[in-house]
Formats: C-alpha cells, structure tokens, sequence
C-alpha cells in the first residue's frame, strides 16, 4: 500500500479544511528562495516555501504589489504571523480585499512546478503571459490545499504599487444600508480597491468602508465623487496609513476575534442583507462587497444546515473556516459537491495523484 502523505511547509494553515489521513509528513520548508525576479516585466517566481513576507517586502522596494492582497490568517489558527509561505497562500486560495478591484489569486499565478502523486515533476505555465488552451494548470492548484500535487515552484504576475491610497467611511450606518452603500460605491467610476462593512467596534470605526488608490490627484478625485455621492450620510476619512492598517485586519480575519468558531459565507453582494438577517451570527461583517460574509457562529450540524440552505437558496457557499478537529471532520468543511461536480473532482483526483497519497480526505473524503 501507498504511504500517505500530509505536506507541510510553514503549517499555519493545518487546522483550516478537514484532518489529513496521512501516515507521514512531507516538509518542504527548505524549498524555498526567489529564483528569478523581473520588476520591469512585473513577473516573480520563487520556490514554494518562500516566506510571504519575503516576497512582500521584495516587491514593495521596487513600488510593487501583490494584486490579490494576500491576507495572513496565521493567528486565526494560533500560529504565529509573518510565516505563511507562497505556496500555502496558493493552497488555500488566500486572497484579501484588494479582490473585489483585482481578482483573486488565480488571477495572478502564470506559472507552477509540482510533483504528482506519481512521482512525475511537472512544469505548467511560465513568466510569459499569454492566452492558453486545454487546461490552465497553475489556476487549477489555487484552492486544491495539496490534494493535486506538491507544489515546488510559482510564478505571479505582481503590479505597480498605487501611490496613494485612502479611504472614505461612512460611520454607523446599518447593514442594509451600509450594504447598499458598498453595492453603490461599486457602481461608480472610482473603481474601489476594498469594499467592506464591519457592524462592530473592533475597527477604528464601525461603517461601510471604500478604499481608493492611485495617484494623489486621481485619489482626490475619487474621493470627491464618493463624497458627493454619499453627502446624506456622516462620514470620515482615512490617510494611506490608517487605509493600510484598516484593510489589513479586514483580510486577516482579526476583526472576527481570537475565539469561537468561524464560517465563510460566499453570496451575491445585492443578497447579503438578507443572508445576514437569516444567519443571526453574534459577530460578523462582510468584505469583497458584501459577496464574502465573516461569520462567528458554533461549529454545529444545527449551524451548517441553516447556513448551507441560505445559501443555496441565495446562489453561494459556506465554508467552516475555523473548528475543532471533530468538527471539521463530521460537519464537513466545504459545501457538499452535487453528484456531477463530484464526479469531476473524483476524476481529476484520479489523474493527478491515482493512489490519493497526497493530503488524503483533506477537502472531502475522496479528495
């Protein structure tokens, strides 16, 4: 029989999806280092285990930027911060606010090298970015948490860092209204960096959040617009430092505290009022426009039903993105798959790693 095999890198993400059934751990800490890095054609690639940070702080001495603003959802799982690797951010499909203006992480790497469950290195993509055919491998590893292959080493497209940034808050206004307010400032040609609302006061201010960037003179601009279009509602702004410090603890999860049980609610921004006042969370707010609901609520069979039957209803997922272990396993963390989907996942499973020794039962039992 196979060895099965959990893959280990940093490890502040093991307790987000289900329990690996693995009978040996796979580190690939030591993978790690910038292998090639072109500002001036605004592509990096580095191995896997490269530290996030390290890339960050590579990209901000040349005034560049992640699109997808990785968030660090290390604390969230009692790790320590600032030790996320690249390849676990890929993984786990981690990507912060900045997704609402530039998409998510699949949106941003061109290029992968891994090694399947058949022990076969393979080179999919690379720094030249062009149209495909056929599958787009690299897009394909965003959100598989290892269950495809092990990831050795990426390529992101990276972009010029905005050079300013701020945002507008409109102070104390009520979810359906706050909502509204981030579906509207959606609409305007200010093209919005962040859209977040937070009901709570464990942000600076509680309200509907609207970042903008670019240069001072577009960023003044833009917020005369908002301003004008909001001028009904108290409000307040924020400098480029407060907007960084904000938009930080909204990816990173910290708003939602260091304690209890948290899901993921994904829906259609225009249903999010809704999805909110049928949920009855005791903590939560919503980022990416109201289309990603934070929610603090038990890691109960009772809780899973009512979330995933909002939202089936509303055209979204839920996601029990923080639980115990027995928890994870029983309720199950990603939205059951319909019997076609599973089947295509079963068969992509099959193709990449046919005797599942790679992360086995680490999203659902047969993946």
């Amino acid at each position: 029989m196979s060895q099965r095999i959990e893959i280990v890198s940093a490890g502040t993400k093991r307790d987000l999806g289900r329990s690996v059934g693995a009978t040996a751990i796979l580190d690939m800490s030591r993978i790690a280092g910038v292998v090639d890095y072109r500002p001036e054609e605004l592509v990096f690639t580095a191995k896997a285990a490269t530290l996030l940070s390290e890339f960050e702080a590579m990209l901000a001495a040349r005034n560049q930027m992640a699109g997808f603003e990785p968030a660090d959802w290390a604390p969230l799982f009692g790790a320590a911060a600032g030790k996320q690797t690249l390849a676990g951010v890929v993984a786990a499909d981690v990507c912060g606010p900045r997704r609402v203006k530039y998409g998510g992480v699949r949106d941003h790497v061109i290029g992968c090298r891994f090694i399947n469950g058949a022990g076969e290195l393979i080179r999919a993509g690379g720094p030249v970015i062009k149209n495909v055919t056929g599958f787009d491998i690299p897009k394909l590893m965003c959100g598989a948490f290892g269950t495809l292959g092990v990831l050795t080493e990426l390529t992101f497209r990276v972009l010029p860092r905005p050079q300013n940034a701020a945002t507008l808050v409109l102070r104390d206004c009520a979810p359906h209204a706050g909502l509204a307010a981030l579906i509207a400032a959606a609409q305007l040609p200010v093209e919005a960096s962040g859209l977040a609302y937070c009901p709570h006061d464990t942000t600076p201010y509680s309200g509907a959040f609207i970042r903008v960037d670019g240069t001072t003179a577009a960023v003044s601009e833009k917020l005369g617009l908002l301003k004008q279009q909001f001028h009904a509602l108290d409000f307040t702004m924020l400098d480029a430092v407060e907007t960084d410090q904000l938009f930080r603890t909204i990816g990173d999860g910290s708003v939602i505290g260091a304690d209890g049980d948290i899901w993921r609610l994904c829906v259609p921004p225009a249903a999010a009022a809704k999805a909110i006042a049928r949920a009855g969370a005791d903590v939560w707010y919503a980022d990416w426009g109201g289309a990603l609901l934070w929610l603090r609520m038990p890691a109960t069979a009772q809780s899973a039903e009512k979330l995933r039957a909002i939202a089936a209803e509303l055209g979204g997922h839920a996601t029990l993105f923080r639980a115990s272990a027995e928890a994870r396993s029983t309720i199950g963390v990603f939205e059951p798959e319909p019997p076609v989907r599973a089947g295509l996942t079963k068969a992509l499973k099959q193709a990449f790693d046919p005797h599942n020794i790679l992360n086995p039962g680490r999203m659902f039992p047969y993946l």
